[in-house]
Parts: C-alpha cells; sequence; structure tokens
C-alpha cells in the first residue's frame, strides 16, 4: 500500500485530492503540504526516517503552478536525492507534459480530476513500485467514442500512433483520444515532440515533425519552415513583405522560410487552378 503526500497550493483542491486518494484502498496514507517549504520539509524527513521509516513517502502527487517553487522546481530538486519518492503530476495545465516525462514522472493527471482517472495513476504507482495485492482498477465507460481509457501501458509514457489512414493516436497520461488529420491545421516542432494544431486546441505528441512530414505529404501537408508543418487546404492567405513570406493559417500567422517560400507559392498557384 502507497503513503502519499499531495502538494497543491489551493486548499480546496487540496482537501478534494486527499479525500481522493483516502478513498483509495491502494493508498495507506495521504497527508498534504500547501508550498514547497512544506513539502520539501517533509520529503527530507521521510528520506531521513528511511523507506521503512513512520514518516516514509512513496509517491508524492504534485501541482506545477504555485506561489514560490513550482511542481517542476521540487520535481528536480527530489531528483537529486538517492531514493527518492515516484512523481505525478496533477495540474491544470497540459502544456507542460514534456518537462515532466522528462522528469521521469509516474503519470499527468489534468484538472478537474477524475476520481477513475486519478485510480489509474496510483495503479501506475503500485505498478512500478512492484507492490501486489492491490484493488483492482474498474474501467469507466469513456465520455465519447474517441476517449478511452487504454489496458495497461508502461508507467510515465506519452506515445503515438496511427490508428487508421485518417487518424492519429494521442495518449496523455492513460488517456488516448483519436484526432481526425483534417482536422489539423498545421503541426508545431517543439524538440523531439510535434504540436498538433486544430481548430478545437492543440496536442503534443513524442513524435518528429520530420517523420509527420513523410507520412502525411500524401494528405496535403507541405514543410514551411524547420518549425512548421501546414496543411496546404487550411491556408487562408499567404503575404509578401519586404522580403519575408508568412502565411495565415485560422488566427496563426506562420514564417516560411525562404527555402521553401517558392515550392509554397507553386502549390498554391497548382491547388486554385487545379
Amino acid at each position: 500500500m502507497l503513503r502519499v503526500l499531495a502538494v497543491d497550493d489551493e486548499k480546496p483542491l487540496l482537501e478534494e485530492l486527499l479525500y481522493l486518494l483516502r478513498s483509495d484502498p491502494r493508498v495507506l496514507s495521504a497527508e498534504g503540504a500547501s508550498d514547497a517549504t512544506e513539502a520539501l520539509r517533509r520529503v527530507t524527513r521521510a528520506l531521513e526516517s528511511g523507506p521503512d521509516g513512520a514518516d516514509g513517502i512513496d509517491v508524492v502527487f504534485l501541482d506545477i503552478h504555485m506561489a514560490g517553487l513550482t511542481g517542476l522546481d521540487i520535481a528536480r530538486l527530489l531528483a537529486g536525492f538517492a531514493q527518492p519518492p515516484l512523481i505525478v503530476f496533477v495540474t491544470a495545465h497540459e502544456g507542460f507534459a514534456v518537462q515532466a516525462f522528462d522528469l521521469k514522472a509516474v503519470d499527468y493527471v489534468l484538472k478537474p480530476v477524475r476520481p477513475q482517472r486519478l485510480a489509474e495513476a496510483v495503479r501506475r504507482a503500485c505498478a512500478q513500485l512492484g507492490r501486489t495485492g492491490e484493488a483492482p482498477v474498474a474501467a469507466e465507460p469513456a465520455a465519447n467514442p474517441s476517449a478511452v481509457v487504454p489496458p495497461r501501458r508502461p508507467a510515465a509514457e506519452v506515445t503515438v500512433a496511427e490508428r487508421a489512414p485518417e487518424q492519429i493516436a494521442v495518449e496523455l497520461g492513460g488517456v488516448t483520444r483519436f484526432v481526425a488529420i483534417a482536422d489539423i491545421a498545421y503541426v508545431e516542432a517543439q524538440g523531439d515532440y510535434a504540436r498538433l494544431h486544430t481548430d478545437e486546441g492543440s496536442h503534443l505528441v513524442r513524435i518528429p515533425v520530420s517523420t509527420l512530414e513523410e507520412r502525411w505529404a500524401a494528405r496535403g501537408f507541405v514543410r514551411i519552415h524547420r518549425r512548421h508543418l501546414v496543411a496546404l487546404s487550411r491556408i487562408d492567405e499567404i503575404r509578401l513583405d519586404a522580403g519575408t513570406t508568412s502565411v495565415r493559417v485560422g488566427t496563426a500567422e506562420l514564417q516560411v522560410s525562404r527555402r521553401h517560400a517558392r515550392e509554397l507559392r507553386d502549390l498554391l498557384m497548382r491547388q486554385a487552378t487545379g
């Protein structure tokens, strides 16, 4: 069973998180900390008492946006210990997933926290610690066909895979969403990751833009810059100003590099006259 520390500087959210954690039969104890200083003090005391000590902590459920040190700062500090507790991030912000998993987080749970989603995070922590005999986690019916909780997968993993020729599967923290490629307006490179931009929002996936460029060339996606891959059909305007070229895709204005500008203009002309 798990000994848990939950950290959030918003008291109502912390109390709700503690309530959910204490309701899980696999959680032996759940204590709260309302700021980074208190959290680090508790973890330090736990480490000093040893893994079997009365103050031991197995997992820290950690908010990201807090006054003073952020949750990411705390995770980096804990990573410096010889035997740090596991980290599960609990946040309202999807955009920190890359940094979170780079810090070896077990899971990344988005607020508002659903009990079933939190139970999955607890299961992952138990699995990583090699705990046995935990109560099984029942599957929760998905709210819609494009959001399902998949079977057991390796912890702390964000993956992307092709579900079908016209869809791409985006997994974040155990929840898989299927995004139609036709709904993607443009793709933004973020290191070894790519952010898929649609009219409804964006999705971060662990796959290089160069790979998507190769896969989606036949679907009308073209490279306009080292940072951007764009669906030709979603380009609303192309602008030339003082020797620089840019395109408007919805509300976004994206720069076109010189090496791609001529090819892009030719493609748009052929599309317009085709």
